[in-house]
């Protein structure tokens, strides 16, 4: 088991029914923790598998806070669209999905509005953050290691089109069994940041 990472616990479990705006419904246990290594308030929502074996490898998705995409529907991203799916899928075959607090990549609510003008200005969302001083990515997924450990998980399948996430984990120790791809959702309102994510990001999406 791996051991270099600190330890982290689950401090509150509870079921939470969930209900998306077009009628999707889902059943979920949801976990908070103490310890982990950021001190952000991330969430862990595990959802039964409903058929099958329990003991199979678990399918995860990490999923980073987005409130223009996830709560307000804005379509200069995919997120809110990749969120719906991963419960979607999680509810039909079982797994987790971790909600991290790491909004714009990990350089906050704020300075993601001021890259969003830095983008209407001609930058694209890798180069905006750059401009602003931070990194093109910031995000650092050793928090969701912890949780995921926290969890009894040290083996999963990755749903994601970011190799970055897969690599972060299994160098903090995690084997990741299989990296299964989430659907791409353009738009005219985001085909450059998808674009973007592809040329820049290395993520593995077809945007056309």
């Amino acid at each position: 088991m791996p051991t270099a990472l600190p330890y982290a616990n689950v401090r509150t479990e509870l079921t939470l029914p969930l209900q998306s705006t077009d009628g999707l419904t889902a059943i979920a246990r949801a976990f908070t923790f103490d310890g982990l290594v950021d001190g952000r308030e991330h969430l862990a929502l595990r959802f039964d598998r409903p058929h099958g074996p329990h003991d199979e490898i678990p399918l995860v998705r990490l999923h980073s806070e987005c409130l223009t995409g996830d709560v307000l529907g804005s379509q200069r991203c995919d997120c809110g669209p990749q969120l719906r799916e991963a419960v979607e899928r999680l509810s039909a075959v079982g797994g987790l999905l971790l909600y991290l607090r790491q909004e714009g990549r990990g350089i906050g609510l704020y300075d993601k509005f001021d890259a969003y003008r830095l983008q209407d200005g001609g930058l694209d969302t890798y180069q905006a953050n750059l401009a602003l001083g931070h990194r093109a990515d910031e995000r650092d997924y050793t928090v969701a290691a912890q949780m995921l450990r926290a969890l009894g998980v040290y083996e999963l399948a990755l749903l994601s089109n970011n190799p970055d996430k897969a690599a972060q984990l299994a160098a903090a120790g995690l084997t990741i069994a299989e990296r299964v791809p989430t659907g791409v959702y353009v738009s005219p309102a985001n085909a450059d940041y998808l674009a973007a994510k592809a040329r820049e990001g290395d993520h593995d999406l077809e945007v056309g």
